[in-house]
């Protein structure tokens, strides 16, 4: 009866470490954070590329040009390699990656780099 006892408590104590191995496991590897670079490639163009701290790309995440006064001047989604290209508007505007709740960046006009 002793040695059931004991056993009992290994397999409860073992199921309890995998538990907790396995959430803390699922935590980071479910973590990550979206990124956003955009660059002019001349005057007139302006090239971002999206994806998330993990690596992993964002192809046909919304990436939208957006107006100071909120208007979407260009309405965009990431192509398949993970980047959009697009003119530069003539009226102040930000870029608006956006991949879900908690999963935002905005990048300003004068955040963007020159060629």
């Amino acid at each position: 009866m002793i040695r059931a006892v004991s056993t009992l408590r290994l397999r409860h104590l073992g199921a309890s470490v995998l538990l907790v191995l396995g959430a803390g496991l699922s935590t980071s590897a479910l973590a990550h954070n979206p990124m956003c670079e955009c660059k002019a490639i001349d005057a007139e163009q302006i090239r971002c590329t999206g994806g998330f701290s993990d690596g992993s790309g964002a192809p046909g995440v919304t990436l939208d040009v957006i107006g100071y006064d909120e208007t979407i001047l260009v309405p965009g989604k990431l192509g398949d390699d993970s980047t959009l290209t697009f003119k530069k508007p003539s009226a102040e505007f930000y870029v608006l990656f956006d991949a879900g709740p908690g999963h935002v960046v905005e990048i300003d006009q004068a955040d963007i780099e020159a060629p």
